[in-house]
This record gives C-alpha cells, sequence and structure tokens, in this order.
C-alpha cells in the first residue's frame, strides 16, 4: 500500500480539517495581483512573502484561511516539494485586490522541509484543505543533509533544536561528538535569565544527559521542573575526556555556580 500525505501530517500534529496544502508555481508575477513571482533561485524570505499576498477574490481563496498552511513548491508537472509549514496569525490588510496575512514558519514537519515530494493530481488547483490532499502519494523522502558540528565552544541549542539533535539523522555527526565528552554545561531560561549549572560524569555523556531533557524537559532536575523547557537554551561550559576523575569536574561544576552566581540568583539549590 503506497504512503500517503496523511500519516506524515498527522504524526507533526496537523490537524487536517483546520489546514490548508497550497502548491506554488514559478511565476514571473502573481497572476491575481500583480506581485513579483518566485523562481528556482528566490529565497526562503521572498517565497514567505509571495505566501503571505493573496488574492481579495474569495472565490480564488478562502474568505476564511485556516492557521496552518503547508506550502509545497511545483517540480515536475505532476509532483511538489514541502517548502514549509507556515502559521497564519491573521490578515492584517485588504485593498480589495490583495489580502496580506500575518504569516511566520513553523516548526511542524521542520524534519522534512526540500525533503518530501508529494504526487499532485490535480495541476489547475493550487490550494485545497488537507483533508483533500490526504489522500495524495508521497513520491519520495530524500535523505536529510547531514549539519556540521559547530565545535563544543559554539554549541547553543534551543529546546526544540536540542530535541532535533537527539533523533535526527542529520544530526548525526553532533550525537557522536556529544557521546565522546562529559563536563559542565548550563541551561539559561531565556524568559527570565535564571541559568542552571549542570554536569554530566562518570558513565554518562553529554549526550546521555542532554537527551533526558529532550524527552521530559527537565532531565529529572527539581529545580527545572514545572518550567516550560520550550524557552530553555543549552550551552557548554567545559568538557572533558570521560577518564577524567570525578572530583576534578564536581570542583568545576562548583565554580561556575560560583562565577555565574547560580544558587542565589538562579535555578541551582545547592
Amino acid at each position: 500500500m503506497a504512503l500517503t500525505l496523511a500519516p506524515l501530517l498527522l504524526d507533526a500534529g496537523i490537524d487536517l480539517a483546520e489546514t490548508l496544502v497550497i502548491r506554488h508555481a514559478y511565476v514571473r508575477e502573481h497572476e491575481d495581483i500583480g506581485l513579483r513571482g518566485i523562481h528556482a533561485d528566490s529565497t526562503d524570505a521572498e517565497i514567505l512573502e509571495y505566501t503571505r499576498n493573496q488574492s481579495a477574490n474569495t472565490q480564488r481563496f478562502p474568505a476564511v484561511p485556516p492557521r496552518l498552511w503547508v506550502v509545497f513548491i511545483r517540480e515536475g508537472g505532476d509532483q511538489a516539494r514541502l517548502w514549509a509549514v507556515v502559521e497564519n496569525r491573521g490578515e492584517v490588510s485588504n485593498d480589495g485586490v490583495r489580502r496580506v496575512f500575518d504569516v511566520v514558519e513553523s516548526e511542524h514537519m521542520a524534519d522534512l522541509r526540500n525533503r518530501l515530494v508529494i504526487g499532485w493530481r490535480s495541476p489547475r488547483t493550487w490550494w485545497m484543505r488537507a483533508s483533500t490532499a490526504a489522500s495524495y502519494r508521497v513520491v519520495g523522502i530524500a535523505d536529510a543533509e547531514p549539519v556540521p558540528f559547530p565545535g563544543f565552544d559554539r554549541l547553543v541549542l534551543e529546546y526544540v533544536q536540542l530535541q532535533a539533535v537527539m533523533r535526527e539523522h542529520r544530526y548525526a555527526s553532533w550525537g557522536t561528538a556529544l557521546a565522546s565528552v562529559v563536563g559542565i554545561y548550563l541551561i539559561t531560561d531565556t524568559r527570565d535569565g535564571r541559568q542552571y549549572v549542570g554536569k554530566a560524569d562518570g558513565a554518562e555523556s553529554i549526550r546521555q544527559r542532554w537527551n533526558t531533557y529532550a524527552t521530559n524537559g527537565h532531565g529529572g532536575n527539581v529545580e527545572l521542573r514545572g518550567l516550560d523547557p520550550s524557552s530553555f537554551r543549552y550551552s557548554l561550559l567545559r568538557v572533558f575526556d570521560p577518564s577524567t576523575p570525578t572530583q576534578e569536574i564536581d570542583a568545576a561544576e562548583s565554580h561556575f555556580k560560583v562565577a555565574l552566581d547560580t544558587r542565589r540568583h538562579g535555578l541551582n539549590r545547592n
């Protein structure tokens, strides 16, 4: 049985009844509103700008479009490649010819961007409800391009990035690097600036320790329970070879707690 778009949308937490699926084509000019079109070398910013401008004719675009739009780019006569999922935050202007929407890129299906290709059965139809597109056949999913590891001293991850590093094959080199060291790390709650200094030592590598955060958000730390991990930022303060004596790692952890004053003004309790 052929794979269709439906399970990929549902797995990404997308409500089929509340989502549009759009297929852009390369054109010189938007035929309804005279807006400059997109081409093979268009930047993401240009494609987003093209997406946010729609016809005021409600026969050509829904009068009340839903919150999520899954945007594909035409590829060949009857295929389309996923560009991004965008969130529609509402209409911001309408001059009777062109409607402009506040749309921002969403994390939905981010791991499939530029990789997912579907068959597009209706070449003259450029948008439809996701409940209709759900039956469209998946033609292929390309291998993800590997992301080079930036180095321990340059590693700064938002929570969603941490989750991606722990589960996506394109970050394989990151997992290998983080599994090779123990050490001291920093978690910053970007909402209020409070910080937490933690460590990975003994048989537990940085990768193993951070994987617990990616899984449950708090890693078992009492100080972090009850906080929203979506605002957390992760970085490394110092890394050690796994053979380093535990007391040396403990001393480094204590030093950073004092230096950053995370016991009085941060999230460390001891």
